[in-house]
């Protein structure tokens, strides 16, 4: 089984989903979002697994501060690749599975 988390180290939910997960017995890929952003296209791959639009992944206060909201669809797919601070955190993928860590507990869904 292959997890991977979408992990920012500075805030506390995705620490959490993050021992939540080692909890489980599971040696996640930990990928840092805001050093190692995804892609547009990996983005979109991300959002087909949660089942959720990019409106739903958005942190509405650094989109405004990004001036990316009021985007929409490809457009702000793109524009969260390119400022990843906007995208909510932490996001964990298990196969063709994803959840969002808010709370830490939704992932136990997909592990």
């Amino acid at each position: 089984m292959t997890v991977t988390i979408y992990h920012n180290p500075r805030c506390s939910k995705s620490r959490q989903t993050l021992d939540l997960i080692r909890e489980q017995g599971i040696s996640p890929t930990v990928i840092d979002y805001l050093a190692t952003p995804p892609s547009a296209a990996d983005l979109a791959d991300i959002l087909r697994k949660l089942g959720k639009q990019p409106e739903d992944i958005l942190r509405r206060k650094e989109a405004r501060e990004e001036g990316i909201d009021g985007l929409s669809g490809d457009a702000l797919i793109a524009a969260l690749a390119a400022h990843p601070r906007a995208i909510e955190r932490p996001i964990v993928v298990n196969g063709n599975k994803a959840a969002l860590g808010r709370p830490p507990e939704n992932v136990l869904a997909i592990l």
